[in-house]
């Protein structure tokens, strides 16, 4: 046996998932499809594996090609395989997601040809075919890993204000967090080492500066995940 000819030709294409952070606000990257079907709408940065690649280098291939971004670490997450996802032809999607801090690559300048933006996660427009599923089953996973994992702490610079944490929390979780009950709940932890500078560009008071205590995040985890993993009870 020498070929499955048999067999119909199924394409795959990979699809990645942006997570940025600005210290601001927790944000997805887009870009404009460049090809029909549904060209000129906003879409995640997507293509065709191509028969000389494997599905992790066809997604850091196509994320260069559309954005500009290189060298950002990326997980699979779910193969999007519905027999009616495309309506040209059927192709199964690989989809990929990743989280950074958009300062840090500041200096990686975005590409225009394909009008690539940075979307607050309550602003994402209509997306092509399945990409808004998309985007819901990485939130679901990336809430899944800050409740296990530290990652959230790494998008912070390394001294942070308790406004900028719950910001990003409440990013991730996608609500709002009680601004005394946050501090107050965060503080009792115990995770945060107080600085004697404070960051007065937010406001006239200022903000105290705090650093994450690694020990001590080690020593408590199992306290931290149930504060996370009851984003309720801060409200």
């Amino acid at each position: 046996m020498t070929s499955y000819g048999k067999q119909k030709r199924l394409l795959v294409a990979v699809d990645c998932i942006i997570f940025g952070f600005d210290g601001q606000e927790l944000k997805v990257l887009l870009i404009k499809r460049g090809f029909e079907p549904e060209r000129g709408k906003w879409s995640l940065m997507g293509g065709f594996v191509q028969p000389d690649e494997s599905f992790e280098g066809a997604a850091e291939r196509v994320l260069k090609q559309l954005t500009g971004l290189e060298d950002i670490y990326m997980e699979q997450l779910y193969a999007f395989s519905r027999p009616d996802r495309d309506p040209i032809e059927r192709t199964a999607s690989i989809a990929y997601s990743a989280l950074l801090d958009i300062n840090q690559y500041h200096r990686q300048q975005l590409r225009h040809e394909f009008h690539a933006e940075w979307f607050s996660l309550s602003q994402v427009p209509d997306l092509i075919f399945d990409h808004t599923e998309m985007i819901d089953m990485a939130k679901e996973k990336l809430r899944y890993k800050a409740a296990i994992h530290p990652i959230l702490f790494e998008l912070l610079p390394q001294k942070f204000t308790i406004p900028q944490l719950q910001l990003l929390y409440e990013g991730v979780y996608e609500t709002d967090f009680d601004k005394r009950n946050f501090s107050r709940k965060i503080l009792s932890l115990k995770l945060l080492v107080k600085q004697k500078d404070k960051d007065k560009e937010s406001s006239k008071r200022g903000a105290f500066y705090y650093k994450l205590d690694k020990r001590r995040y080690n020593a408590n985890f199992n306290s931290f995940l149930n504060f996370i993993a009851k984003p309720h009870n801060l409200k």
